[in-house]
């Protein structure tokens, strides 16, 4: 095998010699589940409300800390509200038993980051988060702090993916993205999130009014003020193309390009914004949250960059060919919004 991001079929081969444990998913779910390049994960069936968030550390267990930081537990099974301004951490249904060659990373889906709930993957003897080492043996739990909307949810509900790799992160090449401030439809250069909004439920899918959450934003003179600690959505200007045989990452926020954070979901997969699979056109969505001060963003303004790497093999199938909310898409909310 190739060195590089491991494809949709040899995830699934993974799958079935046990590497990776899925309990309780039907044969009929499975697909729903396997991405290109990625694999989603399910909440299990409680949660965690957490004092404060935490990393176990070399030789200790998620299980073993959770004593210290641990302040009730909360029955998923019927649905759960997670607050805003809150930490859970919540059993993942997957586990993960990696041969020695392989390691996995994880992100929020696009669908979750477009929503500012701010998630993060931690294992047993973990010293950061989102990354698992080779040859991990146990479970996965997911931290999630829902930032502007409170966020209805139960087991099931897929908020966070996981991408395989054997050997090293190797670069093959990186596109900068910035920031269009130029307009889409009726002259709309972004949204931003209305405070004290109603609960988002994760599961209904076109289920809310977008005005009811979310505020149409116009920039005349190309130019857009972010306010502190509010959340917004914006587009790239530069359209977004990821070929079959790559996979791409959206890069590690860098303090020197502004007073915000520019980026959630990072991954893209392979087939993305690739015209023969009808992606012609796509722009890479943003979900940005200003920090400290007032910050004036201008259009054309770099704010992130794509990294790109290798896939192993060419996936089974590309993104957006059995259908897809984000494939061709411009200045786009989460697919549980109608506009």
């Amino acid at each position: 095998m190739n060195e590089g991001i491991l494809p949709k079929q040899a995830i699934e081969n993974l799958i079935e010699l046990g590497h990776i444990d899925c309990p309780n998913a039907k044969l009929d779910e499975r697909p729903a589940q396997l991405q290109p390049a990625s694999l989603d994960l399910r909440l299990g069936y409680k949660a965690y409300r957490l004092r404060a968030s935490f990393l176990p550390g070399e030789n200790r267990t998620v299980e073993q800390c959770l004593t210290d930081v641990r302040m009730h537990e909360i029955d998923l099974s019927l649905g759960a509200v997670l607050e805003t301004g809150c930490v859970y951490l919540v059993p993942l249904q997957e586990a993960l038993r990696l041969p020695d060659y392989l390691s996995a990373g994880a992100n929020p889906k696009s669908s979750t980051g477009r929503l500012d709930v701010f998630t993060r993957v931690i294992c047993n003897g973990a010293n950061s988060f989102d990354a698992i080492p080779k040859g991990y043996h146990g479970p996965l739990y997911v931290e999630i702090a829902p930032r502007t909307f409170s966020i209805l949810v139960k087991p099931g509900d897929r908020l966070v993916q996981m991408r395989f790799r054997k050997g090293l992160t190797k670069t093959v090449r990186s596109q900068t993205v910035s920031i269009d401030l130029q307009g889409f439809d009726s002259n709309i250069v972004g949204w931003r999130a209305r405070r004290h909004a109603g609960l988002v439920d994760i599961s209904a899918v076109n289920g809310h009014i977008a005005r009811e959450y979310w505020e149409p934003l116009f920039a005349e003179d190309g130019q857009l003020v972010l306010d502190p600690d509010e959340f917004y959505i914006l587009a790239s200007k530069e359209s977004v193309s990821i070929p079959r045989n790559e996979a791409a990452e959206m890069a590690p926020i860098a303090t020197e390009i502004g007073e915000f954070r520019a980026h959630y979901a990072g991954f893209f997969d392979p087939g993305f914004g690739v015209a023969a699979v009808g992606g012609a056109g796509s722009r890479a969505v943003l979900e940005v949250r200003g920090r400290d001060v007032p910050f004036l963003l201008r259009h054309g303004q770099p704010v992130a960059k794509l990294i790109f790497e290798s896939m192993t093999d060419t996936p089974d199938f590309l993104y957006g060919e059995n259908g897809s909310h984000y494939q061709a898409q411009d200045l786009r909310l989460s697919k549980h919004f109608k506009v």
